[in-house]
């Protein structure tokens, strides 16, 4: 067995920390985000049923050429923030929580979360 580093059990802290707090909403569905460093993807997950209700990625077929346009990841992340807050509202889903997996609220995943709620989403 290997030995956990301590850099990789504070990001579990953080990670599982903002997902206790917003798994406890039976009413509104989780916005998560997931984040590498060539790619985005974002996903609204119904935690009660485990379903995911819509989902959108940097490596989705449909925005491929979109995103061959974009001149930066933060652009993509813009992208792939509308696009899913389109997905979820065609599901009849217009409240959210918003999880950010344990990335720090800024850059890429700010900008994922502020397409969200300028494409209709609220939380």
């Amino acid at each position: 067995m290997r030995k956990i580093s301590t850099t990789e059990i504070r990001n579990q802290r953080r990670r599982n920390r903002s997902k206790r707090d917003n798994m406890a909403h039976p009413d509104r569905p989780r916005l998560v985000i997931y984040r590498s460093n060539k790619n985005i993807s974002a996903q609204v997950v119904n935690d009660h049923d485990g379903v995911t209700l819509a989902s959108a990625s940097s490596l989705d077929k449909d925005i491929e050429k979109a995103v061959e346009k974009a001149k930066s990841k933060t652009d993509i992340s813009k992208l792939v923030g509308t696009v899913v807050a389109e997905r979820a509202l065609e599901k009849k889903v217009g409240k959210v929580v918003f999880d950010r997996n344990g990335y720090p609220y800024h850059g890429r995943v700010k900008a994922v979360a502020d397409a969200a709620r300028e494409a209709g989403l609220e939380f």
